[in-house]
């Protein structure tokens, strides 16, 4: 097919964020508001897709446990082929599109086939939906990192870098991982850790929005009676924050830069010059 836009091949790879469409960043408005042709996941708000233009060719490439629309290799090859066809392409992830989004693969693919393209960061899912029930993943005195781990890896395995987190004292912040609960509450069980605290959220930062709360020790069954589905884990002592800064007792708070932020988490009164 020719290209009858007369637009040069283009591809934005671009982050939607943890679900509330509210927190797409502005580059990624204006990505979309540009774009000929948006290739978009299963974890993408559609609510995001209207601002795009009338005209846009929209395509439902998303993958979930038990159904495909694309395999990795076909989406590979679209987003070269609707960009030559077409000219300027949105691929629309989830999240980040460089945290489990195979957009690394993806910028890869394309820098082999010619086509330029540019990365638009999204807010990972990762601290925004625990941030968002009131779990920050580090706090002064409690976590001093945090780890972001997906619980399978391509072999369908869980991931041994799980085991690793699990002797640190960090968060542990655990995506994909709801099937393997069971096998993730034994690894920090045998690292002595049974009563480490843990939230499970499932459609974080969005209206439709579950959690329930526990320790290693009865996650499985609160998750399990609650009936939590696909979501993210969360593991560590900021657990025990939600209570005190979920949105219900959010009070107002001064605004900082990013540098007195950083210093004042650090415990110290002033920033360096």
């Amino acid at each position: 097919m020719k290209n009858t836009n007369n637009n040069s091949p283009f591809v934005s790879l671009v982050g939607a964020g943890p679900g509330d469409p509210d927190l797409l960043t502005l580059k990624a408005v204006k990505a979309l508001e540009t774009a000929d042709v948006i290739l978009y996941d299963a974890l993408v708000n559609k609510e995001i897709l209207q601002h795009a233009g009338a005209t846009v060719k929209t395509i439902f490439v998303g993958k979930r446990k038990s159904l495909h629309a694309c395999s990795q290799d076909e989406i590979n090859q679209l987003l070269v082929d609707e960009a030559r066809n077409s000219g300027h392409v949105v691929r629309l992830k989830g999240g980040d599109p460089f945290i489990f989004g195979r957009g690394g693969e993806e910028a890869a693919y394309l820098t082999e086939h010619g086509i330029p393209f540019r990365v638009i960061p999204g807010i990972s899912s990762s601290v925004a939906v625990p941030a968002n029930i009131g779990i920050p993943v580090t706090h002064r005195g409690i976590s001093e990192s945090f780890w972001v781990i997906t619980a399978t890896t391509s072999s369908g395995r869980l991931s041994g870098d799980i085991k690793m987190a699990a002797r640190s004292g960090a968060t542990v912040v655990i995506l994909m991982g709801m099937n393997k609960l069971a096998e993730i509450t034994e690894v920090f069980k045998a690292a002595k850790k049974p009563h480490t605290p843990v939230a499970v959220i499932r459609n974080g930062t969005c209206n439709n929005q579950e959690y329930c709360i526990g320790t290693i020790e009865n996650i499985l069954d609160k998750a399990e009676r609650e009936k939590i589905g696909p979501g993210i884990i969360v593991i560590g002592e900021v657990v025990k924050l939600h209570h005190l800064l979920s949105q219900d007792s959010f009070l107002p708070v001064a605004w900082h830069t990013d540098d007195e932020f950083i210093y004042q988490n650090l415990g110290l009164d002033t920033v360096p010059a």
